[in-house]
């Protein structure tokens, strides 16, 4: 949609209801549910983990193990698992305590507890002997030597049977020992401890070095110390002196107690949350690091078919989160157990989020975990985990794990693996009709082509009805005569509106109805040569996706909106934070498995030449600081977005093209900040709505720096460009001015809007070519001036590479060589290249003039066809009206 339309309206609710039809499917993932799973055979506790990003462990402040000499191994009932921004996103029910006596706390002065806890320990020495020298010398336990220890270690914890995929390292014991939650070779448990060494950063960032040369041998040294014979006694004096658990590890849970303990409230990693070994039981949740310093302990593995335990959250300070637990692999047509979230890392200085475990093979593969998120200075996310795999025909592929957000000077978690799923994905095939053929479209560098390898460039509209809902075509009355009329005017492309508040109206529910009345129109249109292009073009989402915070909208015209709308950009915000749902699942994860949804219908339809992940991108309360030249939110938050989604898409349609904008900012001039998408076949999808008139002076540069951003993005990614919306305007200089370029450097586009849309152009003027497709296509329901302008001849098909092409003063002309785009030789002689000669230019006909080449088009056709001569390398071709 063009900058402002709609904008003025709350965006606080999806403007009317919503009711899926009968045929409304209904498909809401086990994302790690575990709902009636027990931790042990005759307790009642269950537990309900759903992997969201930020999740961490139960264990929080005050749920600490309290003897002076040992920690009990429980975790206190009724903890809540929170997110980093202590939001909470789960609760899980824990088992009775078993509570070691603790010196008597004076609530009412608590120095005078303290002093007299100092004084007892004085009177009432430890069993056994006072510290004595330690073997080692102090220089032994030196930060480097620390460091350098734990980087190099190689040992690895024995896998235990109950472990699901080959090379994946199990929980080990010991509570400051991560595990592995990665598939594949296992690693170290030093690397596995901390998830920026064992998940190397191609560029490592600031909180990469800060983890290297500070967090770890800090963290090295702690637990040299905890460890050491010296710090037990020591660390034991202080926790009777405090009367609670000050400094130490939590203690690993067991059949009895699944979850790990929590850490001392000073320091100590968390303890790991028991590996289960029975049939639909949940792994237990690690211990948190509630101290300064330390890491969360690993959730443990769930049994046949459960889910893995969450990551305990690291320390308050400094920490990494624990990794979570991986799921159980099941038997037959059984669901696998998904992956536990990653710990949180809420240290203020420095963290990073635990890796989300992996789920696991089954009938049914089992989600990724989330990975866990970070919310200090130095703050990176966990890896997302890898789904399993399903063996049965039906569902659609498990997804992986969202990665953990991050802070300002770190990176956000790659996603995880999606699994894959029997019968899934097929082949894709061109689409016939009785009016013309639609063949696959990719790309091949920055060019999109067919299956042939020749390029192709689209010219088009958007058929995009956004009152009071995104109406389907065929609702707002756009038929087959309208897809004649666009065919006949040299018309290869239509954008397609699709909302997600309509096609999911509850989470995990979709309405295919009306993704069949999509699809009937992008048929209809195939029939006549004409591909679609499927836009995610939602207002905002669905109410159930919208969390305002408990703020009210300001209701501020646009653009003011954007930048000072509390409401808006809470629920924005809330969005790009993967925040929890109502079914316990992340915002970003359920539009993942709703795009997921979207390309499996339409997976192996040629017709579908791509779909577009999200229109007009907002940033929220990042809107200022983007304008600024803030990085942060293209980087961080759209670009894993992004990955996320289309790795959703690939796991059920690897070959549909995937487009992908930057946020709305860019159609203000502001350089395109984003990261790779790493997927295959791509194209970044443009705006350019920045025309400024003036007079004399012709148009101001802005629509150029707009299409130059997007062409330097392009070009470094080595993927196409393409103008997805421009226009919304009745004037036509601005219509040409904004077109005219993009036609020079050989870039496609639809042009906004075919119909009606209700709103206004951008300058006021009527924006539409058709004003009611249900009507007649003739007089006034038809907006000639615009048709004119945007109905020019234009090389559609090429057998070849082009090199450029104009029309000026009624004389089109084209250049172009034979040489495959793709590198691979030359076409050969003969082959054929397709040219649109709209009759809107030409009414009495036309005449060609070839060079390298010769017409096998019926004479005045509206597509010439040129056929390359034997031997040729370069081909020109010039069209001009016909002679009087």
């Amino acid at each position: 949609m063009r900058a402002g339309r709609g904008s003025s309206k709350s965006n606080t609710s999806v403007a009317g209801s919503v009711t899926s039809s009968s045929s409304a499917v209904s498909r809401t993932p086990a994302v790690g549910d575990t709902t009636g799973s027990t931790h042990s055979a005759g307790t009642s506790n269950t537990t309900t983990s759903n992997p969201v990003a930020g999740a961490t462990s139960p264990n929080t402040a005050g749920t600490t193990p309290t003897s002076a000499e040992t920690a009990p191994s429980s975790a206190t009932a009724g903890a809540t698992s929170s997110s980093a921004d202590g939001q909470v996103t789960g609760v899980t029910t824990v088992p009775t305590p078993v509570v070691t006596t603790k010196p008597a706390v004076a609530e009412s002065n608590p120095v005078e507890t303290v002093a007299a806890n100092l004084i007892n320990s004085v009177f009432d020495p430890f069993s056994g002997t006072w510290p004595t020298t330690p073997s080692h010398t102090p220089t032994a336990w030196l930060a480097a030597a620390a460091a350098r220890r734990e980087l190099s270690a190689t040992s690895v914890p024995a896998q235990p049977s109950s472990a699901i995929k080959l090379g994946v390292v199990a929980a080990s014991a010991t509570p400051s020992t991560q595990t592995a939650a990665t598939s594949g070779t296992a690693t170290s448990a030093a690397a596995a401890a901390n998830p920026l060494i064992s998940q190397p950063a191609t560029t490592p960032d600031i909180t990469h070095q800060f983890n290297v040369l500070i967090y770890v041998p800090l963290h090295a040294f702690s637990q040299q110390w905890i460890n050491s014979p010296l710090g037990r006694q020591v660390d034991a004096f202080i926790n009777k002196a405090f009367g609670s658990y000050a400094i130490g590890n939590g203690v690993a849970g067991n059949a009895a107690h699944p979850d790990g303990t929590a850490g001392g409230w000073l320091l100590g990693d968390g303890g790991a949350g028991w590996s289960s070994n029975q049939a639909g039981v949940v792994g237990g949740n690690g211990g948190a690091a509630v101290g300064f310093i330390g890491t969360g302990g690993v959730g443990g593995n769930g049994g046949a078919g459960a889910a893995g335990g969450i990551g305990g959250a690291g320390g308050t300070l400094m920490g990494i989160g624990g990794n979570g637990g991986n799921g159980g692999a099941a038997t037959g047509a059984a669901a696998g157990g998904a992956g536990g979230a990653g710990g949180a890392a809420p240290g203020r200085l420095f963290g990073i989020g635990g890796a989300g475990g992996n789920g696991s093979d089954g009938g049914v593969g089992g989600y990724g975990g989330d990975g866990g998120s970070a919310i200090g200075v130095f703050g990176s996310g966990g890896r997302g985990g890898d789904a399993g795999n399903g063996s049965t025909t039906g569902p659609l592929p498990a997804l992986g794990g969202a990665g953990g957000n991050a802070a300002f000077l770190g990176s956000h978690g790659s996603v995880g693996n999606a699994g894959t799923q029997a019968g899934i994905p097929s082949a894709p095939s061109g689409t016939a009709g009785p009016g013309g053929t639609v063949l696959p479209i990719s790309t091949t560098g920055t060019w999109l082509t067919d299956s042939n390898g020749k390029v192709v460039l689209m010219h088009g509209t958007n058929q995009v009805n956004i009152s009071p809902n995104l109406l389907t075509p065929s609702e707002a009355g756009f038929s087959s005569d309208d897809a004649a009329f666009l065919a006949a005017n040299g018309f290869n492309a239509v954008r397609i509106g699709i909302d997600w508040s309509r096609l999911e109206p509850q989470p995990g529910v979709y309405d295919d109805t009306y993704l069949a009345s999509i699809n009937q129109t992008v048929q209809m249109l195939a029939s006549h040569g004409i591909s679609s292009l499927l836009d995610m073009h939602q207002q905002l989402g669905p109410a159930w996706s919208i969390n305002t915070g408990g703020l009210s909208s300001a209701n501020l015209p646009f653009p003011l909106g954007l930048f000072f709308d509390p409401a808006q950009n809470h629920a924005l915000d809330n969005f790009w934070a993967n925040g929890t749902a109502s079914n316990g699942v992340g915002l970003e994860n359920n539009y993942a498995q709703m795009m997921e949804h979207v390309a499996n219908y339409f997976n192996g339809d040629a017709a579908v030449m791509g779909i577009e992940i999200m229109n007009e991108p907002l940033p929220g309360n990042q809107t200022i600081p983007t304008l600024l030249g803030s990085n942060f939110f293209d980087a961080q938050e759209l670009t894993p977005f992004y990955n996320q989604v289309a790795a959703a898409i690939r796991a059920v349609n690897p070959t549909t093209t995937i487009f992908y904008e930057p946020n709305f900012l860019a159609t203000a001039m502001i350089p395109i900040r984003l990261g790779t998408v790493d997927a295959s076949n791509t194209v970044l999808a443009f705006h350019n709505y920045s025309y400024i008139d003036a007079g004399p002076l012709g148009v101001l540069p802005f629509v150029n720096v707009i299409e130059q951003n997007a062409e330097a993005y392009a070009r470094a990614h080595g993927i196409p460009a393409f103008m997805t919306e421009f226009g919304s305007s009745s004037d036509q200089t601005s219509i040409a001015d904004t077109m005219n370029p993009a036609n020079h450097d050989l870039i496609g586009w639809t042009e906004w809007s075919y119909s009606n849309t209700g709103y206004g152009g951008i300058d006021g003027t009527p924006e539409w070519l058709v004003n009611d497709p249900s009507k007649p296509l003739t007089g006034d329901n038809v907006n000639t001036a615009t048709l004119q302008t945007l109905t020019r001849p234009y090389p559609q098909l090429i057998a070849g590479t082009p090199g450029s092409y104009s029309f000026k003063n009624g004389t089109f002309q084209f250049t172009y060589s034979t040489n495959r785009v793709d590198g691979q030789g030359q076409f050969a002689s003969g082959s054929q290249t397709v040219i649109s000669v709209p009759a809107v230019q030409y009414p009495n006909g036309y005449q060609v003039a070839v060079i390298g080449g010769h017409v096998v088009s019926a004479a005045n056709a509206p597509q010439l066809i040129i056929a390359s001569d034997n031997g040729a390398s370069t081909i020109s071709v010039t069209v001009s009206a016909a002679a009087a």
